[in-house]
């Protein structure tokens, strides 16, 4: 069995949005058209309370985009972003959502972030995607969402290591940086990953 996992299809990553992913947007048309393929469709939503640790408003002398340690993990300081019940964290009203059966938040800790649909960036707690894909049957996993290189990526690993045979569907993505996208498609690949298009 199949399942196709949508990542964080979130006004705040689209165009516009406080954190956009570049051409964040172009995904949803593939993504919509894909869903008629799969026995199920589950979906990622980043999640976080306003005070999240992982915002550079939470940190007097830091800068957006600085790395600094949050609880002895390496952080990304971002904008705010997809607080909880704001627009900015709903999913884009383009996504066809009709045939999502369940939705997963993520990032709901303030003191540690979350990018992979699976576990937090500490595997301190499961978010329980990988025991609910099991009870349905599902051997396969296909990812397509935003950030490429951050949690679709991510996502993508804990996948694996979870056991899943995983499928990064590369159109279907939309990567921060060039560079990134390149780097988490080798470590992809490296695990075992497969590299595919929507249409194959």
């Amino acid at each position: 069995m199949r399942a196709l996992l949508l990542i964080d299809i979130q006004n705040d990553f689209l165009p516009g949005g406080a954190l956009a992913v570049p051409e964040g947007d172009a995904i949803i048309p593939v993504v919509n058209r894909l869903q008629q393929q799969f026995d199920l469709v589950v979906a990622t939503q980043d999640w976080h309370p306003p005070q999240h640790k992982s915002f550079a408003s939470q940190h007097a002398d830091k800068n957006v985009f600085e790395v600094t340690d949050l609880n002895g993990l390496e952080q990304v300081l971002w904008p705010d972003h997809c607080v909880q019940g704001t627009p900015g964290a709903a999913f884009s009203v383009e996504l066809e959502q009709q045939r999502i059966e369940a939705i997963f938040r993520k990032g709901t800790d303030p003191e540690v972030d979350s990018y992979s649909g699976f576990f937090d960036n500490g595997h301190r707690k499961s978010t329980g995607l990988g025991g609910y894909l099991r009870s349905k049957g599902i051997t396969e996993v296909y990812l397509a969402g935003l950030a490429a290189d951050y949690c679709v990526y991510f996502s993508a690993k804990d996948a694996l290591a979870e056991g899943f045979k995983v499928y990064y569907l590369e159109d279907a993505v939309r990567a921060i940086s060039a560079e990134g996208f390149d780097k988490a498609k080798a470590d992809l690949r490296e695990r075992g990953a497969q590299i595919i298009q929507s249409h194959a």
